[in-house]
């Protein structure tokens, strides 16, 4: 019974809520002669106020590339938006006699494991000798989050801030 009262409710609440909505709409209250159905009725091309872009091909960190004690978060607020077919660009030294400390990449699957830096059901995408050279590139070309994550260390890279997530929008 409770149900049905709750779902009456939510109900009229949404007509109200269409009702008011719409009857403050300067056109509605004039009536159907002045709604404008059509696509285009300046008679002018439609044109975007920022001209589509083709693809990025984005540097992670930029000079800094993916490396221990820098603030991705922040770096992936500041280089925001990203779109779709941008690729993303991890550049890290491979391991070697200099670096003891090398890194990889784990897309993870969800924001739970992002936050804790669950790498139980992560997928490593690059490998520590990966981000050598040109390093290596990810394309977003699925819309969903992506979260990003050093896996090395048991995840201590992960929890001292080597993560951020993207989530690519379209032009």
């Amino acid at each position: 019974m409770g149900l049905i009262c709750k779902q009456w409710l939510l109900s009229i609440t949404i007509i109200v809520t269409l009702f008011v909505l719409g009857s403050s709409n300067a056109n509605f209250q004039k009536g159907p002669q002045s709604w404008k159905f059509e696509f285009n009725y300046t008679n002018e091309p439609f044109r975007h106020p920022k001209p589509i872009q083709s693809s990025r091909r984005i540097t992670i960190g930029e000079s800094d590339n993916w490396r221990f004690g820098f603030n991705y978060t922040e770096w992936a607020i500041t280089n925001a938006p990203f779109f779709f077919n941008d690729t993303l660009v991890f550049k890290f030294d491979p391991p070697s006699d200099t670096n003891i400390h090398p890194h990889s990449v784990y897309l993870l699957p969800n924001l739970w494991s992002f936050l804790r830096c669950d790498l139980r059901w992560a997928k490593r995408v690059a490998n520590t000798s990966q981000g050598g050279g040109e390093g290596f590139e990810f394309v977003l070309n699925k819309w969903k989050p992506y979260y990003f994550a050093c896996g090395e260390s048991n995840g201590f890279h992960c929890q001292s801030g080597m993560k951020f997530f993207v989530m690519p929008s379209f032009r």
